[in-house]
């Protein structure tokens, strides 16, 4: 009979070590999904404002470039070139501006975005890059 008592003590006892390593492993994964939650939304703060401060920039370089075309304009009008003349240069160097960048852009997004990612998800090997 003494041996039927140590068995369930230890059975009781095994119980609740493994009831509290439950109720303990559920705390630390809602600590951490605390810590996950309170970790996004501070991120996500943080991009907020870097992306009010990247409009705002934006906007002041928008308004410096304004500024330099209507000084161009004004210098060119002061040599005696006509109004047509004054905007229609200064239309073309913006129109050529804009391709340059255009371009630029095209060459540098060739490759998809997340490539390595999906050639390591397919198995393919990565493209031999040209350094000159």
């Amino acid at each position: 009979m003494d041996q039927a008592v140590r068995s369930e003590q230890a059975g009781s006892r095994f119980g609740r070590l493994a009831g509290n390593i439950v109720r303990q492993s559920r705390a630390l994964s809602s600590d951490y999904l605390l810590l996950a939650v309170l970790d996004a939304r501070s991120a996500a703060i943080r991009f907020a404002w870097l992306l009010a401060g990247g409009v705002v920039a934006a906007i002041l370089l928008v308004t410096a470039w304004l500024a330099l075309v209507a000084g161009g304009i004004v210098w060119i009008l002061g040599t005696g070139a006509s109004w047509l003349t004054a905007l229609s240069i200064a239309a073309l160097l913006n129109i050529v501006g804009a391709a340059a960048l255009g371009f630029w852009m095209r060459g540098t997004f060739q490759e998809p975005p997340f490539a390595a990612t999906l050639r390591q998800l397919r198995g393919d090997e990565a493209p031999e890059e040209d350094h000159s």
